[in-house]
């Protein structure tokens, strides 16, 4: 009896080793582990050494800067930048000034395309098999992107980018919307630090049912409306962001 318990001890000490094991530090598992305290403390304040926690940037100073733009109900022949009859001078620059693929999938319906981008797997494996209002309790259809499947977002966010959405969100079933949440599925529930738009698939044009974070918020009743507050709330962010953090 004594040699099992003895057996068990030891047993019970090699699971304790795995289960505080530290995560690896090379990315391979995020988030990454915290950087260890050097302070120390001692029974007299004055006997005690501490210094400040730095953790390091997982950044080099030359990493860009990311823009994903979404276009609902755009073909790719469609923009001049790649060959069509719509004159988009900005898109064509943006497109010479960053990286274009030739190979991207899509599902050619919204809350689908999106969940992919967002997340780099098949649609139907994050949940996304339809629209976010047709969501069913069907695996591969419930609306939901599962947070086992980190976003763009989340991932960016630990090796240090702030990050932000605007616009049209469509990833998130109808009936989670309401003002009273959940909002573990809205966009600051995947990475997003910020959030200034819709959430549904599609809103009035003229007073457009927006939300700031998980806030809604008064439609501006301007002409136009929808044009004009996605870039204004975007430089306002990003105005903030740089004055808060430069580099």
């Amino acid at each position: 009896m004594k040699l099992l318990h003895v057996l068990l001890a030891l047993v019970g000490c090699c699971l304790s080793s795995l289960a505080h094991a530290a995560p690896p530090d090379d990315g391979s598992v995020l988030p990454f582990p915290s950087t260890p305290s050097a302070s120390v403390a001692k029974p007299r304040l004055q006997d005690s050494t501490h210094k400040r926690r730095v953790e390091p940037s997982r950044l080099p100073a030359d990493a860009p800067n990311i823009l994903i733009v979404l276009i609902d109900d755009v073909g790719f022949g469609v923009p001049d930048t790649f060959g069509g009859f719509a004159h988009t001078p900005t898109l064509s620059r943006l497109a010479k000034e960053g990286i274009s693929y030739n190979r991207f999938h899509t599902t050619a319906i919204c809350s689908p395309t999106r969940a992919a981008l967002l997340t780099g797997r098949n649609h139907q494996r994050v949940g996304s098999g339809t629209i976010a209002e047709r969501a069913v309790d069907w695996d591969g259809y419930t609306g939901v992107m599962p947070k086992t499947s980190a976003t763009v977002a989340e991932v960016l966010r630990h090796y240090g980018y702030k990050t932000s959405a605007f616009g049209k969100w469509h990833n998130t079933p109808a009936n989670q919307t309401t003002a009273m949440g959940p909002f573990d599925y809205w966009p600051t529930g995947y990475g997003f630090e910020h959030f200034y738009g819709f959430l549904a698939g599609e809103t009035s044009q003229w007073e457009p049912r927006l939300v700031q974070n998980t806030t809604a918020i008064e439609p501006p009743h301007d002409e136009g409306a929808v044009a004009l507050v996605a870039g204004p709330a975007w430089l306002d962010w990003y105005w903030k962001k740089t004055a808060s953090v430069p580099q």
